[in-house]
């Protein structure tokens, strides 16, 4: 018998035993490497036939895992037939309201003309746009309490472009970026890619915490801040006045800048006023209109803090130029006419409407679990019973065909254990998943969280949940 064949029996037979039970992480293929005195390429074939018998699961970054118990007969048939043999993608969250495809098409027909393609839609845009374009993403972006100067907005191709420019003009390679503990992933990609080093800050029931800022700077001290005041990805959380007044304080105090991500806020219709309108000089605001649209139609915006520090208008143009990040022109002008002729404003009714309903579907599907989420929120963050653990459980939903984010992945310490709010902070994210609630129609996103509620009160051995809590 060939020696990862045998190495795989010995541990298969560990896990039919039960001295391996679903959800223990296996040892990183170079230690399994050096006890066996195997080479790491035997090692790799060892995890590799394992996998193939359906016995671990192996996620990039965190480990090869023991698989949960399989579905029982049925049920994977169920879930396929129920949603047309497709996968239920809960990870990826792109909002699709009812005739959103025509209301967006009267505007791009306007510019399927050769006249106009010919012209400036067929270039990259100036990082500062148009003064229509200015204007009507100045409308689009304004809030109760708040409305940006026009001559301070600035164009990226999408939201992340922007989020990725802003950290280049704030934060010089090496140098140290506050985010809330369990923050946005994309932050932490961009971050790595650009030499930054992240610096987790303490949450609480409004996010992220004042005193934690203070004092993370002290410590640091940090170059700037990423933060997300209003509708949290994943925790749902918006802070109120207070706290908005409270960081703003510490911004002032400390000469720090914030990155406000408000991408998500346009579906809360009574939020309060952005960090931005509490420290206008230390907030650089950024959104896009990926949600409200499409992504594949979209463009992302900043807006330059107030006064002559950096900063400026210039810095943040310059870090969209150098990085290749403007607008396409053709996005930008039509993105100005859904502005101007109401598609924007249209689409974000249907959206906080559409967002209210499958807030409804997750209470009445997970809401004996701990969950936090908003009658607003797209997305809904569940704090599994035990004993499961995130990535054993985001395993066995994908094999019944429906895909979740584990929360490891929001985590910034890199050990899955960001504090989250709730019943204190003892539950950490190592425990937790994202359930991404706009992708799926919403008869597919239904029947997926009954299956997740099903599977969740089997636990991961397949013989059910002692307690739930």
């Amino acid at each position: 018998m060939e020696e990862y064949r045998r190495i795989a029996d010995l541990i298969a037979r560990r896990i039919t035993d039960g001295r391996l039970r679903p959800g223990d992480r296996l040892p990183p293929q170079r230690v399994l490497a050096r006890r066996h005195r195997i080479a790491d390429s035997t090692a790799i074939r060892v995890y590799g036939e394992l996998a193939r018998r359906g016995l671990v699961v192996g996620e990039v970054g965190r480990g090869t895992f023991v698989r949960a118990a399989p579905p029982p007969p049925g049920a994977a048939l169920a879930l396929a037939e129920a949603s047309g043999d497709a996968p239920v993608d809960l990870q990826l969250n792109y909002p699709v309201a009812e005739g959103q495809s025509e209301l967006m098409a009267r505007a791009l027909a306007a510019l399927a003309r050769a006249d106009v393609l010919g012209g400036e839609t067929s270039r990259p845009a100036a990082a500062t746009g148009t003064p229509e374009a200015r204007a009507a993403a100045a409308r689009v972006l304004a809030r109760p309490g708040w409305a940006p100067d026009p001559d301070r907005v600035l164009f990226a191709g999408n939201g992340r472009q922007a989020i990725a420019a802003a950290l280049a003009a704030l934060v010089p390679p090496g140098g140290a970026l506050g985010v809330e503990a369990l923050t946005y992933p994309l932050v932490k990609t961009v971050a790595e890619r650009l030499g930054v080093r992240l610096v987790p800050i303490g949450l609480d029931g409004e996010g992220m915490r004042p005193d934690a800022l203070a004092a993370a700077h002290r410590a640091g001290p940090l170059s700037a801040v990423y933060v997300q005041p209003t509708l949290h990805n994943p925790l749902s959380l918006t802070a109120g006045p207070g706290r908005r007044a409270e960081l703003a304080e510490v911004l002032r105090e400390s000469g720090l800048t914030a990155i406000e991500d408000t991408t998500w806020a346009f579906l809360v219709p009574d939020a309060p006023a952005p960090l931005a309108a509490y420290a206008p000089e230390r907030v650089v605001l950024v959104d896009s209109l990926s949600k409200r649209l499409a992504p594949g139609l979209t463009v992302g915006h900043l807006v330059a803090p107030e006064g002559a520090e950096a900063p400026t208008v210039e810095d943040l143009a310059r870090a969209l130029r150098s990085g290749a990040w403007t607008a396409g022109g053709l996005a930008l002008a039509a993105a100005t006419r859904w502005a101007a002729d109401g598609t924007v404003d249209a689409l974000v009714a249907a959206k906080r409407a559409d967002a209210a309903a499958r807030h409804a579907l997750v209470v009445r599907h997970l809401g004996a679990y701990r969950i936090r989420t908003s009658p607003h929120a797209y997305y809904c963050w569940w704090e599994l019973p035990a004993p499961w653990r995130a990535e054993t459980f985001v395993a066995a939903a994908a094999e019944r065909g429906i895909a979740l984010t584990p929360g490891p992945a929001f985590a910034v310490d890199g050990r899955g254990r960001g504090p989250v709010p709730g019943r204190g902070l003892a539950r950490g994210a190592a425990d937790a998943v994202r359930v991404g609630l706009a992708s799926p129609p919403v008869q597919v996103l239904a029947g997926a969280l009954a299956r997740l509620a099903e599977l969740v009160e089997r636990g991961p051995d397949g013989e059910g949940l002692p307690h739930l809590f």
